[in-house]
């Protein structure tokens, strides 16, 4: 089973770094329920397991191109983020006190916050893009405006992957000029 979620991982996170625009020092929001991938309903079925065989494909490819992830949190710990330390500290971030636990912030919060340098877990970001892995629910975290991504692999496992980029909003009118590389 994790082999084919290995598989859907990387043709997802493929396709994100290419439809989108991300330079290093951007982030990535990321809401994954483990419990929808394997089947369960969101909530219900945290594996560990399966976050650890997504992470394992999709967090090099971010992290070779210097690209930040901020893995939400599930409802019990208010859907905040776990970061890496120097991204909380470089963008002013409020840190809370909270260590993910699979049960307690969800297994994709809990793998997030084990194999990160220095994790620490943030109120609030907004993102440059956002992964949603079953419905978690991560609008509330990206930059204003959110673009969605048209997706050809929008899969992983049971769950169905929504994708975004955010853009500068557009000001000005109709005799304003736009430039081309923001969009």
């Amino acid at each position: 089973m994790y082999d084919e979620i290995k598989s859907q991982t990387l043709k997802v996170f493929t396709e994100l770094l290419e439809k989108t625009k991300l330079k290093s020092g951007d982030v990535v929001v990321l809401g994954c329920s483990t419990s929808v991938i394997t089947g369960s309903i969101i909530g219900t079925g945290s594996s560990v397991e399966c976050a650890e065989a997504i992470y394992g494909v999709f967090y090099p490819l971010l992290k070779e191109r210097g690209i930040f992830l901020a893995a939400q949190c599930c409802e019990h710990l208010e859907r905040a983020l776990v970061v890496e330390r120097e991204y909380a500290e470089k963008h002013n971030l409020q840190i809370v006190n909270a260590i993910p636990q699979p049960k307690a912030g969800g297994s994709s919060a809990a793998t997030a916050y084990k194999i990160f340098e220095s994790p620490v877990v943030v109120d609030e970001i907004k993102a440059d893009a956002g992964v949603d892995i079953g419905g978690t629910l991560i609008g509330m975290h990206l930059k204003r405006v959110a673009v969605p991504i048209k997706m050809e692999n929008n899969k992983i496992g049971g769950a169905h992957v929504i994708c975004a980029r955010t853009r500068p909003r557009f000001v000005g009118g109709e005799r304003a000029v736009y430039d081309e590389n923001l969009m």
